[in-house]
């Protein structure tokens, strides 16, 4: 329900009043902002102007309409990507003090004109409601504010006072006595205010794990038996990944390991990634990213192995785990002898965009197989089971971006598929499909 809908309900016959006429007055007050996580932006330091308007008088009893018009936001729309029309809503918060105290939400539609980079933001005015139950004279003084877009992602801009603010308009109340209701969500009585502000921005946090570094796990005997062995768990190791996005170039580490499975003459490969868990700073749509590697041979075999995982199928949820599903594909020999296979090049395709992370020339063998050479197998550096993502066939040097030219919407969204890299900490994260499944 709205904050004018509560209105309607608390104040019973629900008639919004201005009992004289309407007063507004500009304040303006030296305000930070808190650009979305996900964006890498620092805090942006500057001046709020706002006009608040309501009646100068009213009586007991009356319910009164606040309006909120920011003539100038604290912040500007960055160099990121403009924004479209209708995709920036505000909401915020009006201190009410003298004769009552509390915490009048304000909320504006979600409108605006077309805003391009590196110009004011535009906001439409927010609006509350206030039902009159005191006699005595009210100050009305504007807080904390913040500012939503939309699209691509939802994200939210939590912009608050540096300095004591200076009211913006005062209601002088005759008549009647008893408690202050502030309409809107919260409830204030006897000058206790029970709710809270609206507006809220998505959170960032997490861990990064490493692993443990390896030199791999030697399984089976030689000459391509095995000794009938068909399952092979790899170890787990650590990858100190250089990723290069279409922001910029990025490092992080997470922890990786190979398993294989025998089939025939071949193998099935699942890369998994563990032991680190992020929330996600904002909601991520569903079938957008999609991530993909090219496994790194070695020992008497050469060239890569394509793996890949699906894209998520549903959305994920601002707080909830972000999480990369197992990796899979095939690997068909092109060698006999003793094999080795190491995390190579991960690629992350994310609305039209391409992302590569690098791992090290000294990267850790994660698997060690003893191998029968296979018609069409892999020796020479040819990728199998799929199509090398791009870049290349081997993972030992770095790899430029690719993808779409127009990258403001990754750019905007910070984040790199399934995988998300905090522009200020460079964290990697992962976990994988089944493990978070339980959670949901």
């Amino acid at each position: 329900m709205s904050a004018a809908g509560v209105a309607l309900m608390l104040g019973g016959a629900g008639i919004l009043l201005a009992a004289s006429p309407a007063q507004a007055a500009d304040v303006s007050y030296k305000t930070e902002c808190i650009p979305p996580s996900i964006s890498g932006l620092p805090p942006v330091q500057g001046t709020t102007k706002v006009q608040l308007t309501a009646p100068a008088e009213a009586k007991v009893g009356d319910t009164v309409e606040v309006v909120w018009k920011t003539v100038e936001a604290a912040s500007s729309n960055p160099d990121v990507l403009d924004l479209e029309k209708d995709t920036v809503k505000p909401t915020g918060t009006v201190k009410v003090g003298g004769a009552a105290s509390g915490d009048l939400p304000m909320e504006g539609p979600r409108q605006n004109p077309p805003i391009p980079k590196n110009s004011p933001m535009v906001l439409p005015d927010m609006k509350g409601t206030l039902k009159l139950e005191k006699a005595g004279e009210i100050t009305l003084t504007p807080d904390a504010y913040n500012i939503n877009v939309s699209k691509p992602i939802s994200t939210d801009t939590k912009c608050s006072p540096k300095e004591t603010v200076q009211p913006g308009a005062t209601i002088k109340v005759t008549d009647g006595g008893g408690g202050t209701t502030t309409a809107g969500g919260t409830t204030t009585a006897g000058g206790t205010t029970v709710g809270g502000a609206a507006g809220g921005g998505a959170g960032a946090g997490g861990t990064d794990s490493g692993g443990t570094d390896s030199g791999g796990t030697t399984t089976g005997s030689s000459g391509g038996g095995n000794g009938g062995q068909t399952d092979f768990e790899g170890k787990e190791v650590s990858v100190a990944y250089a990723c290069k996005t279409p922001i910029g170039d990025k490092n992080a580490t997470s922890p990786v390991k190979i398993d294989a499975k025998k089939n025939g003459g071949s193998f099935d490969l699942t890369v998994k990634f563990s032991k680190s868990v992020m929330d996600s700073p904002a909601d991520i749509p569903a079938d957008s990213v999609k991530p993909s590697m090219e496994v790194k041979l070695g020992g008497a075999d050469k060239g890569t192995v394509h793996v890949e995982g699906p894209t998520n199928k549903e959305p994920i949820n601002s707080g909830d785990p972000i999480e990369i599903p197992d990796l899979t594909g095939t690997y068909k020999p092109g060698a006999s002898g003793r094999s080795t296979l190491s995390p190579g090049v991960l690629t992350v395709m994310a609305l039209g965009t391409t992302t590569t992370c690098t791992p090290p020339a000294g990267v850790a063998v994660s698997l060690e197989l003893d191998t029968a050479s296979q018609p069409g197998g892999a020796a020479g550096g040819a990728a199998t089971g799929g199509t090398a993502s791009a870049g290349g066939t081997d993972s030992g040097g770095g790899l430029a971006a690719t993808g779409a030219e127009d990258n403001g919407t990754l750019r905007a969204l910070g984040l790199v598929a399934g995988t998300a890299i905090l522009l200020g900490g460079a964290v990697f994260t992962f976990t994988p499909w089944r493990r978070l499944r339980g959670t949901r």
